[in-house]
């Protein structure tokens, strides 16, 4: 729609949207579009450059990397499943079972882990995890174990470490949705003879499907993504796709196959946020509000 010519120029919203286009354009759009571009390059022996698709055929030939692939989205859909099933009793609780004077504290304590960085509480685990941590510690005193037993480099210390990591971003959404739900519709449904399951799966979650969508692919993406947890957590076991990604740019410095890799990532994460909105019935511009 066309402004009439005596119309003012909206100043503000021009600056206003300025910095925030800007941010999208310089941060986002044009690092992906150098990405897709790089990845697109192919570099011979004589070092001449030219248009090729040989870097994604190699993600196809080489079975560690689809595996890998396959492997790092089988274990996030894994981690934000789980996520979900302890975040919603915690969201639960706090909107419709604690006092409203202990709500504010509680959701204080879900914040405290992550006023530090992902690194430190990696590292927490580690120390509760290792052989000679804490946990063995109590186990052999109270004569559960009989020998340290090694906690860590396998796959549930991996799963559990990143649903750890991950888990606010699941309960924040599910908060914020289960504090509209009306307790009246709970309490009826209790009159009516409802079960416990009953009304978990017939009210509570078609309520916070919104809450659960956004909070499965902020939780999906982030665990996708994620390089630390995995490598510290897994070991050289762990095989996540973004350790694939940190050896080709900077173990093998070949910054061409590792746009492709980052890419195909890109195009994973994205696939599956669509599948998954598919068949919630959900829009993204509905669930992000």
């Amino acid at each position: 729609m066309r402004l009439p010519r005596n119309h003012p120029i909206p100043w503000t919203l021009v600056c206003f949207l300025t910095p925030v286009i800007l941010w999208l354009f310089l941060l986002i759009v044009l690092p992906h579009i150098d990405l897709l571009l790089m990845s697109l390059r192919r570099e011979d022996a004589t070092g001449a450059t030219s248009w090729s698709i040989a870097n994604y055929l190699l993600f196809f030939k080489e079975p560690i990397y689809w595996l890998t692939f396959v492997r790092t989205a089988i274990y996030s859909i894994i981690v934000t499943f789980l996520t979900f099933v302890i975040a919603l009793p915690v969201a639960f609780y706090i909107t419709k079972v604690a006092a409203f004077r202990f709500q504010g504290f509680l959701t204080m304590l879900l914040l405290l882990p992550f006023w530090v960085s992902e690194l430190v509480r990696v590292y927490g685990w580690m120390i509760l995890l290792r052989e000679s941590g804490i946990v063995n510690h109590f186990l052999l005193r109270f004569g559960i174990l009989e020998r340290p037993v090694e906690m860590l480099y396998n796959d549930a210390t991996m799963v559990m470490g990143l649903v750890y990591t991950s888990m606010l971003f699941m309960v924040i959404p599910l908060i914020s949705v289960l504090e509209n739900l009306d307790d009246s519709l709970i309490e009826a449904a209790y009159d009516l003879g409802g079960t416990m399951w009953s009304i978990v799966f017939r009210i509570i979650i078609p309520h916070a499907v919104p809450g659960i969508v956004a909070g499965s692919i902020v939780v999906f993406m982030l665990t996708l993504g994620n390089y630390l947890t995995p490598n510290l957590l897994g070991g050289k076991n762990s095989l996540w796709f973004t350790e694939q990604i940190y050896n080709q740019f900077i173990a093998s410095f070949n910054w061409n196959q590792g746009s492709a890799f980052g890419f195909l990532l890109l195009v994973l994460s994205s696939l599956v946020v669509w599948a998954g909105l598919k068949l919630s019935g959900q829009k993204l511009s509905r669930v992000m509000k």
